[in-house]
């Protein structure tokens, strides 16, 4: 199916999880792109994909009718390989992608196997969870950020709860990257909630292979942001975007990602 056949004032969305078989598990997700079809004066269509699927079946029969795809966050490695099809499938077709969270992450990963040779990238979390080495870890237990005008430490045994780097957080954008045009800005604070990180010790390589770490926290340490040189809209955070939007204050990456979706089904 051409992907770009639509109904009158309508963009197809794709949200591509783990967690599709519970109804409320990305309510705030589906409510902050109908915020984003509201911005743009167009309805969303956002439809569940279980990612699953395209660890045993090929993703573009599924996507290739979509106008956009998301990614959003989740826990865990059942369904990450087809969130890493899926975010490969966008960015090789030039379709709009947000990554959020473990959606950011599975595309560094991606990026990481196919651009940047490392066959065997992966997450520790995934490593932790099997109770064996199987990957490069391209994204790592954080055990040791800024908070304020202190330092937290953690350990991957600490309580579950315990290990998170939750709560807001300000993030520093590259000047001239397409994030900072989408915000209008150069610094911002977004809410966190997650226990793994990209490595920033792979910044150099993935941007010679064309995907830029457009946001970093303040010292520099930790990636927040990312986006794929010379395409139309992929972008992916570590933070909840979807947290902070509102019906008539859209938050401006679900603002734009849905006008990027616009563009690519051709309804302007």
């Amino acid at each position: 199916m051409d992907r770009l056949t639509h109904a009158e004032g309508e963009v197809r969305i794709a949200v591509v999880g783990k967690y599709t078989q519970l109804e409320d598990a990305y309510k705030s997700i589906a409510e902050a792109l109908t915020h984003g079809g509201m911005a743009n004066r167009v309805r969303v269509r956002a439809e569940w994909v279980d990612s699953e699927i395209f660890e045993r079946e090929d993703p573009a029969p599924y996507l290739e009718r979509f106008h956009a795809i998301l990614v959003p966050g989740g826990f865990g490695e059942r369904g990450t390989e087809g969130m890493i099809r899926a975010a490969r499938f966008a960015r090789e077709k030039k379709i709009p992608y947000l990554g959020i969270c473990l959606g950011m992450q599975m595309a560094v990963i991606e990026a990481a196997r196919t651009l940047g040779g490392m066959a065997d990238a992966g997450s520790e979390e995934f490593d932790h969870e099997a109770g064996g080495k199987r990957f490069t870890p391209v994204v790592y237990h954080l055990k040791e950020w800024i908070q304020g005008n202190h330092v937290v430490a953690r350990r991957p045994g600490d309580a579950k709860g315990g290990t998170m780097r939750l709560g807001a957080y300000t993030a520093h954008l590259a000047a001239g990257s397409r994030i900072a045009a989408v915000y209008g800005a150069t610094a911002i604070e977004e809410r966190h909630r997650h226990r793994y990180e990209v490595d920033a010790k792979y910044r150099d390589t993935l941007e010679s292979c064309g995907l830029i770490f457009a946001g970093m926290s303040p010292d520099n340490r930790l990636p927040e942001t990312v986006e794929v040189k010379d395409h139309p809209w992929f972008i992916g955070v570590q933070f909840h975007p979807e947290l902070k939007s509102k019906p008539f204050a859209p938050h401006p990456l679900f603002a734009d990602f849905v006008r990027a979706a616009v563009e690519g089904a051709r309804l302007v």
